[in-house]
């Protein structure tokens, strides 16, 4: 069934994204509010920015997705369509365990494949931010406003983690095509996310 979306492709995972979002039409049915529109939005889009762990962790996939070549853009998307299946698992009652500990990790994680400007295949690279993002995904799901609608909720996250991974992605790619020193600042700014990553870390143990 895989084989039938071919190429991985901004227009293939943007299909994918549809279908996820359609699987979780019935959370959506029981979360509806009289004011579940605009609240589930503005709750779903604020969440992201209303925690470093999270803020962190979607600047540096841009960041890295910006040091990977060709395959960044496919890697952006790769993270928001698997934190809607994360959220999609939570609102069905499929809890991940060690979701806190394991976002922390992520941050630090993240932060160290920056600084080290480290290029890894397009699966493997996938399957790391899967892993990442089904926590991310989680995390975003616990916080559903009673009464909001989950489908709209989705989508205000979504696009909150698309524009911080197109802050990071676009300011290394532009810092790139100025700076001399890009490479060396964009490395810096990763071990800055790795070590607020580890300060995360050590207050979850």
């Amino acid at each position: 069934m895989l084989s039938s979306f071919g190429k991985p492709t901004p227009r293939n995972a943007s299909l994918l994204i549809g279908l996820i979002l359609l699987g979780t039409q019935t959370s959506a049915f029981a979360h509806v509010g009289v004011h579940s529109t605009a609240e589930g939005f503005v709750s779903g889009f604020s969440h992201p920015l209303s925690g470093l762990d999270h803020i962190l962790a979607m600047l540096a996939v841009g960041l890295w997705a910006a040091q990977a070549g060709r395959s960044g853009k496919w890697l952006m998307l790769v993270f928001p369509m698997m934190m809607l299946l994360g959220a999609g698992l939570g609102l069905h009652g499929l809890a991940i365990p060690g979701v806190e500990i394991g976002i922390c990790l992520s941050v630090l994680m993240l932060g160290l494949l920056v600084t080290a400007a480290v290029r890894l295949p397009l699966w493997a690279g996938s399957l790391l931010l899967t892993v990442f993002a089904l926590l991310h995904g989680q995390a975003h799901a616990t916080e559903l406003p009673p009464g909001s609608d989950s489908v709209r909720y989705m989508a205000g996250f979504v696009l909150a983690t698309a524009l911080l991974h197109g802050i990071g992605f676009f300011q290394a790619r532009f810092a790139a095509a100025r700076l001399a020193m890009a490479g060396k600042l964009i490395r810096g700014c990763g071990a800055l996310i790795s070590v607020a990553g580890a300060y995360l870390l050590a207050g979850q143990l």
